[in-house]
Order: C-alpha cells, then sequence, then structure tokens
C-alpha cells in the first residue's frame, strides 16, 4: 500500500479475482556484494508467514513474477539480517466483512548490526464503483540512521486491464540543495534519471502527477511517476510493456538501491544521527497518518484498521 492510497480518489468495493501462479524468476542479478553473513538463502515459499504476501493473487502473470522476484531478491541478499515477521496473522492478511476488500502485508525488521529498518511488503484488491477492481502491490525499504543513504519504494496500480500507474523512487533522507555531493552519488552518478526518461519514450506512457503535497515533497527529482494507457482492449500491449520496461526498470532500481545504499558503507557522526533519526520517525508517522490512517477505516472498517494500525505502529516507533 506504502503512499499510493493517497494519491487516489475514494474506493468501493466489488470483487473480481483472477489468479495465477508461476515460480519466481531466476537469480540472474549482477549485485555483487554480500550483506548478509549467510552464504545460503531460505525459500519465501517455505515461510508460512509469507505465502499469503507471496501469492500476489489478483494482477497478472507478469505483474506478479516481478513481485515475487522483488521479495525473493531482497530476502536473498539479506538473509540473515532479516527477522522473521512478528505481525498477528490477523494483520498478515485482512479483509472486509463483506468480503469484497482484502490485503495482506509483510513486515520484517532487521537484527541490530543491520543497516536497514525493516522491509515491507503489500498487495491489497478493492472493487470499483464502475465495476472491475484496484489492484495495488508495493514494496518499501526503509534504513537505519546508521546510514544517511536513500529508502526505495515502488507502487504499482491498476485500476484496469489496460491502465497501470508506477511510482519508483529512492526517496532521500538529506537535503539536496545543502548536500550536492549526496545529489551527485546517488541520483547523478546512478543515472537513475534515465530509468524516467526511458519509460517516457513510449507513447503510451505519460507522467503521473499526484495531487498529494506531502508525496511531491518526499520523492527525488529522479523519482519514475507515470501512468500508462494502453487503450481499450489492449490489455496484451500492457502486458508486453509491463515486462519489456516496466519489470526492467524496477529491477534496475532496486539493483542500485541494493548495491549503493543497503550495501554501501557511509561515515554518519552521532549528531547527523540523531536528525535522521527525528526525520525518519517524522516520515514513517506521516506513512501511517496520510495513507493508511484515513484509508484503512473506510476500506476495512474501524476495527480492522485499528487492528494493522496498532500492530503496525508498534514496529515504526521503536
Amino acid at each position: 500500500m506504502a503512499l499510493i492510497f493517497s494519491t487516489l480518489s475514494p474506493l468501493s468495493f466489488c470483487s473480481s479475482p483472477s489468479r495465477s501462479f508461476s515460480p519466481p524468476l531466476s537469480n540472474s542479478s549482477s549485485t555483487s556484494c554480500k550483506c548478509s553473513s549467510s552464504s545460503s538463502s531460505p525459500n519465501l515459499m517455505n515461510h508460512p508467514h509469507q505465502n499469503k504476501l507471496m501469492e500476489f493473487p489478483y494482477v497478472s502473470v507478469p505483474h506478479r513474477n516481478l513481485m515475487v522476484d522483488i521479495v525473493s531478491k531482497v530476502d536473498a541478499l539479506l538473509s540473515s539480517s532479516l527477522l522473521p515477521c512478528t505481525l498477528p496473522q490477523d494483520v498478515q492478511y485482512f479483509e472486509n466483512q463483506t468480503g469484497t476488500a482484502h490485503a495482506a502485508l509483510l513486515l520484517r525488521s532487521a537484527v541490530p548490526s543491520s543497516q536497514v529498518d525493516f522491509i515491507l511488503g503489500s498487495w491489497l484488491h478493492c472493487g470499483l464503483p464502475t465495476g472491475g477492481a484496484l489492484n495495488i502491490t508495493s514494496f518499501s525499504g526503509y534504513l537505519k540512521s546508521s546510514t544517511d543513504a536513500p529508502n526505495f519504494f515502488v507502487d504499482l496500480v491498476r485500476s484496469s486491464p489496460t491502465s497501470l500507474i508506477l511510482i519508483l523512487d529512492m526517496p532521500p533522507r538529506k537535503d539536496l540543495v545543502l548536500h550536492s555531493q549526496y545529489l551527485k552519488t546517488f541520483y547523478e552518478d546512478t543515472q537513475l534519471d534515465d530509468k524516467r526518461k526511458h519509460l517516457e519514450k513510449l507513447s503510451e506512457v505519460q507522467p503521473y502527477t499526484t495531487s498529494s503535497l506531502y508525496i511531491r515533497s518526499f520523492v527525488s527529482p529522479t523519482a519514475v511517476m507515470v501512468r500508462i494507457e494502453a487503450g481499450t482492449d489492449k490489455a496484451d500491449r500492457l502486458e508486453e510493456i509491463f515486462s519489456d520496461y516496466v519489470s526492467p526498470t524496477v529491477k534496475e532500481v532496486l539493483e542500485i538501491w541494493l548495491e549503493s545504499c543497503v550495501c554501501g558503507k557511509r561515515e554518519v557522526g552521532e549528531e547527523e544521527r540523531i536528525a535522521l533519526a527525528k526525520r525518519d520517525k517524522i516520515t514513517k508517522s506521516k506513512f501511517i497518518e496520510i495513507d493508511l490512517g484515513s484509508n484503512l477505516p473506510r476500506l476495512f472498517g474501524e476495527d480492522v484498521a485499528t487492528r494493522v494500525l496498532e500492530s503496525l505502529n508498534k514496529v515504526y516507533n521503536q
């Protein structure tokens, strides 16, 4: 769910599920650093607490493959650093009373020695007033104040078989005006802006501007924020764009984040750590307040929303 809720118009309910399953993509990434002290990685699908998330049941096969690959990639690299998900079972998966809105969450904190604070994966399915369904899949990675490197998030929103919104970014954790070397290191030298330019060459791709001023102040200048409209009765074309452009772009940005941010070493003084911790706490609180606090009650009812928000707050405020 990440930050996308606050960009969307009010939601209503109906249900139109379609399930599909295929194995994760092969591990062909070029990441060379080893953030994990273990040489072996557990199979995600053998962990009961992750099964619901890893289903990604309401999206197309290419979409699902991408999300499974993202979670699997991060788990493989950080296998010994990530702790098991401690969210209650009724928070890892929940639905509304009528069974027309469903969601799954996976939140895994990291060991104290890791630069990673936690990772958060989610999917949400709910109906639209006009028929059909809205499907949102998200993945976020948050770092601790022991590093000032950017965080990571990707949101994929599908409101029809021919329409997709992609928000992909490594949001900065420092003022880019005051810290020009930070801008150069994480955004210029990594050529992140080329990812957006590559997508926007397609005639079906248009820049997407969220109405949320907070999100527009939160993202980096290289954020990929696009809307893809394949056209009436052109679902196959959207899947082609997804496989050939969207999926590779997301994987490339994730690779950059893992290599330069998660595995990169940054010297952070005590005073800066305190400032980073304060900023990170505000960011997390805003996520709860803006993105989830106003939407979960409307989608799932007060009881479910309270249960989910209380569980997330416990982790976010540690």
